[in-house]
């Protein structure tokens, strides 16, 4: 138990990569920890789609980078990205798909890799390339993306905490 308080407290976004692949070991065990968070009544409205393909994650990337309104790599070369998606017929469906990231972002920092959550995952399904690939995964226009979740081995010095602001907790 000590040692998941301690790695809740102390993952952090890791914003650089080496180029090199996480091994399949680690990918699954992130998985497997991503289909086992939390959902409104047990509804498991979230899937993930594993990008690993160098040209899907150039894709991914560009379409990201446009609606930002940059031209940087907005997923700062990490070498895999788990597109979380959700069925938003369900009600829980937003709430679903953010356990699932937050699951797949501690369990790769159990594992020692790197992670971040890239926003604009709803932005990019919605886009024609974007429903390109829904059907490319097999899903369709019900499923909306939660989130983007990078992962690789860090390349620098792990990143540090700000200090808790002084009125996270209220206590009544």
């Amino acid at each position: 138990m000590k040692e998941t308080i301690q790695d809740l407290k102390t993952r952090r976004s890791v914003k650089k990569y080496r180029p090199d692949q996480i091994t399949k070991n680690e990918l699954v065990q992130v998985l497997e920890a991503g289909m086992n968070a939390p959902s409104g009544m047990g509804r498991q409205s979230a899937v993930m789609a594993v990008v690993q393909d160098p040209e899907t994650l150039k894709k991914l990337s560009s379409l990201n980078a446009s609606i930002m309104g940059v031209s940087s790599d907005p997923f700062y070369g990490a070498p895999t990205v788990i597109v979380v998606l959700a069925d938003s017929t369900v009600p829980t469906y937003r709430e679903d798909g953010s356990l699932v990231m937050g699951n797949l972002l501690n369990a790769a920092h159990a594992l020692g890799l790197g992670s971040c959550w890239i926003h604009r995952a709803k932005e990019v399904m919605a886009t024609p390339e974007g429903q390109e690939l829904l059907k490319k995964w097999g899903l369709d226009s019900r499923y909306v993306g939660i989130g983007n979740c990078i992962l690789g081995y860090g390349d620098g010095p792990e990143p540090q905490a700000k200090p808790r602001k002084e009125n996270y907790i209220i206590w009544d």
